[in-house]
């Protein structure tokens, strides 16, 4: 074959490799309002820097007529690229090859880039839409799966993993994506769940329908499986562009530092009024973040599971944190099961990846009740003590009202290695807030008074003024300073830049054993 023939012979090929299942089912995609895979990583990626590998691969089954059904790529893309000039490592399910589902060396091809992706050092991006494992292929299919699901766990900590869902993804093809560190979903197009709607009504006789069971609004809001969902794939995209820039390429990098556009000292005279005169009300964390970090941009995960607590990235002075804030505007921001998971995970991906964590803390405590109780909050409750605890990143914490019981100590405090505690004028730290602490202290003697109320009143600002404020803990070495609220942002800068440098260990250990 002439030279000629063999480049239009290779030409022909990649043509028909690009085509996936052909360009009849790449319409039926796009009349779903669904990109194809090649559209989605061209959107994620920029523009020209994909590098494919294994685009001839095929399939090795010839059962069940699949000899007849083989197609270049076997239905997942994969390769590597650049996003905003730093390499990741891309696979993008191809729904229109026999569905997306997986097949050996459909997995084997997924393999070799998260193998790739652990010995260079980059992230991992998986983009899912999948009828799930290939049937015709059987146990072959099932290795295929468990052979990522070791290395998701091998690359667990050392190279970022995100998972878009952006189609089916069900039965076994779930544990990946819940391996990984984030997941996005797109709302209406995508569903994820263990057992479909049929099989829910034949076990348990309920009827459910795909979205309800397993939507992404479901997963965003009740499970907390999702971080993200998206509005559409474009916006999923988006978001995971977004969330890669604050964070590292592997665990041995720290995180990018980007130019900032405005004063480090910036003082935000707003703050020194948002604590309500009654200790009772409410008013939104989210305003305390947005004043303090640079240009007001702060970047939530998880923002509809749990809003009692706020997680998310934010950058201070260009220096990319994470961010884990009580929010008194829900549930008083009393801490519960669900927050205590969402706050805990969040907190060890940061310490796996070098990311300085703020703390704001505003928590009457943790949620009563029978529902609390039998579901494990005390071992819920746990995690997020034993992520802080652990933690071995830089630790700056800030009191802005609230810090009572068990609350205060697991909410990054001083005595959890919390390196810089500082506390606005407005803090409460205590055992409890003053009213409960004078009818526990006094409630016999109020008996006896002539007014009890007028008696329990006066206690209770004895309590007040004697032990739930900052001035005790400061006294303690407990806080390291009291700070005036509108230069909260000048003091986190500051705290970042001198724990830049921090070295902190823990004891030599296989690994803990974190509550879960």
């Amino acid at each position: 074959m002439k030279t000629n023939d063999q480049l239009d012979h290779l030409r022909k090929l990649r043509a028909e490799a690009r085509l996936g299942g052909g360009q009849q089912r790449i319409d039926k995609q796009h009349e779903k309002g669904s990109m194809t895979a090649r559209e989605r990583i061209d959107l994620l990626l920029d523009k020209g820097s994909f590098e494919e590998f294994d685009m001839f691969k095929t399939h090795r089954c010839r059962d069940f007529g699949m000899d007849k059904q083989v197609f270049p790529g076997d239905g997942v893309v994969t390769g590597h690229g650049t996003v905003d000039g730093r390499t990741v490592y891309v696979f993008a399910q191809d729904f229109t090859v026999l569905g997306g589902s997986l097949s050996e060396t459909f997995a084997e091809k997924i393999c070799k880039i998260m193998d790739l992706a652990m010995k260079n050092g980059a992230p991992v991006i998986g983009l899912n839409d999948s009828g799930g494992a290939r049937i015709q292929e059987g146990i072959e299919s099932l290795a295929g799966y468990s052979e990522i699901f070791q290395r998701n766990v091998m690359a667990s900590g050392v190279v970022p993993q995100i998972s878009a869902i952006f189609g089916p993804c069900a039965g076994g093809a779930v544990y990946s994506p819940a391996l990984t560190d984030f997941i996005i979903m797109v709302q209406k197009q995508s569903y994820m769940f263990l057992t479909g709607p049929k099989v829910v009504k034949s076990v348990t006789h309920e009827d459910v329908t795909e979205e309800a069971l397993g939507g992404a609004a479901m997963h965003a809001s009740r499970s907390g499986v999702v971080d993200y969902p998206a509005s559409s794939g474009a916006d999923a995209i988006v978001y995971i562009r977004k969330l890669l820039s604050f964070l590292p390429q592997n665990n041995m990098e720290n995180p990018p530092v980007v130019p900032c556009t405005e004063q480090a000292d910036r003082e935000a005279l707003e703050l020194n009024a948002i604590i309500p005169e009654n200790p009772n009300a409410a008013y939104d964390m989210k305003e305390v973040i947005l004043q303090t970090v640079d240009n007001r941009d702060f970047f939530e995960v998880k923002e509809n599971f749990a809003p009692n607590l706020i997680v998310g990235f934010a950058r201070y002075n260009g220096m990319s944190v994470g961010i884990v804030a009580n929010q008194p505007a829900h549930l008083s921001g009393v801490l519960d099961i669900d927050s205590s998971i969402k706050g805990a995970r969040f907190v060890r991906f940061c310490d796996c990846f070098n990311i300085p964590v703020v703390t704001f803390v505003d928590v009457p405590g943790f949620l009563p009740g029978t529902a609390q109780e039998y579901g494990g909050v005390i071992r819920n409750g746990a995690k997020i003590l034993y992520a802080f605890a652990e933690a071995t990143i830089p630790k700056v914490t800030v009191i802005t009202r609230k810090a009572y019981g068990g609350a205060y100590c697991v909410m990054s405090s001083k005595h959890l290695r919390g390196d810089i505690n500082y506390a606005w004028p407005s803090a409460e730290i205590a055992v409890m807030g003053a009213k409960g602490a004078a009818g526990v202290l006094y409630g016999r003697d109020a008996k006896k008074a002539e007014d009890p109320k007028a008696f329990l009143a006066d206690k209770e600002k004895e309590y007040q003024d004697a032990v739930a404020n900052p001035y005790v803990a400061a006294q303690r070495g407990y806080i390291d300073d009291i700070i005036e609220p509108a230069r909260t942002r000048a003091r986190i800068v500051k705290a970042l830049g001198i724990l830049q440098n921090k070295r902190d260990t823990n004891p030599m250990k296989k690994h803990g054993n974190i509550p879960l």
